[in-house]
């Protein structure tokens, strides 16, 4: 049985997305995603002015007259989302916590997908795999993907609070033989991970989709605070009323940052940077539009 309150929020993200995806997203994921690959169509005869580079050699020795091999647009994709379910996720400050947005822009992905007739798919981890759900086309399969994330991101079904990404990427290099647009959404408290990350990405399109809240950045001036790992559980104070502790701390964040993105860049994997306090629309159009500008 499905609690009421699961419900209600796969109701209203279902609501929400939707109208993001009709209204805001109508071509930007068509044009992004489409036509990265081509397919085989047939063999033709060949016709003055067709290029001599797409002769089929073999056809042509055997029919003693030049053939040409044909190609069409693969419209047919595959997205699958690598989400991280590990206990700092499950922090905000703001509007929402973090696993709750990581959910709903899971979920805009997926309506995206699934209008433009492709398949979704979704692997959640910790330290462990959590789940895995196939990719499948239709509304009811995207409704079954939400469902489980926010099951999942109540906390109803998951006991491990640490991450291991790396476990996760040979998972989805075992389970995903077809080339597929990955989503790894993470905050990414993971360290180094360029020799997975550039595997994974030889032969798949992975894109980091990076969340964060606030006060992962900037800490406000509130006095005493204890601050805890979700992960590991060590307890540290602070007197964010210092502003020199506040300064360090606005320092080390950003540059965690930095070498996130310095890293993400040097093994080629896009970035999609979504926070608890801001609308990630404009993100994701901003990326969109990035990505067709570069093809």
């Amino acid at each position: 049985m499905i609690p009421q309150e699961i419900i209600k929020q796969i109701r209203r993200i279902q609501i929400y997305t939707n109208r993001a995806v009709n209204e805001v997203f109508a071509g930007e994921y068509e044009s992004t995603f489409k036509g990265r690959g081509m397919q085989f169509d047939e063999v033709r005869e060949y016709f003055p002015g067709d290029d001599v580079r797409d002769i089929d050699w073999n056809v042509t020795a055997r029919m003693n007259k030049p053939y040409i091999k044909r190609y069409v647009e693969e419209r047919e994709l595959t997205v699958i989302l690598l989400v991280d379910l590990s206990a700092s996720g499950a922090f905000g400050t703001i509007g929402k916590l973090k696993n709750e947005l990581a959910a709903e822009m899971c979920a805009v992905l997926a309506f995206s997908a699934v209008k433009n007739n492709d398949k979704v798919g979704l692997i959640t981890f910790t330290d462990r795999i959590e789940r895995f759900i196939p990719p499948q086309k239709g509304s009811s399969h995207v409704l079954r993907v939400i469902r489980e994330l926010l099951y999942a991101e109540n906390g109803r079904s998951i006991t491990h609070t640490q991450t291991d990404m790396t476990l996760a990427l040979d998972y989805l290099a075992k389970v995903i033989k077809k080339r597929a647009t990955v989503f790894l959404v993470s905050d990414f408290m993971a360290g180094d991970l360029r020799h997975p990350l550039r595997l994974i990405n030889k032969r798949h399109d992975l894109i980091a989709v990076v969340v964060r809240d606030r006060r992962e950045i900037a800490l406000p001036s509130v006095g005493l605070i204890e601050l805890e790992d979700a992960e590991t559980g060590e307890i540290i104070l602070i007197d964010t009323s210092n502003t020199g502790v506040r300064r360090d701390y606005q320092k080390r964040t950003s540059a965690r940052d930095e070498d996130l993105h310095n890293m993400l860049r040097s093994v080629g994997v896009d970035c999609i940077n979504i926070s608890s306090d801001k609308p990630y629309v404009q993100e994701l159009i901003r990326f969109f539009r990035m990505r067709e500008k570069r093809r």
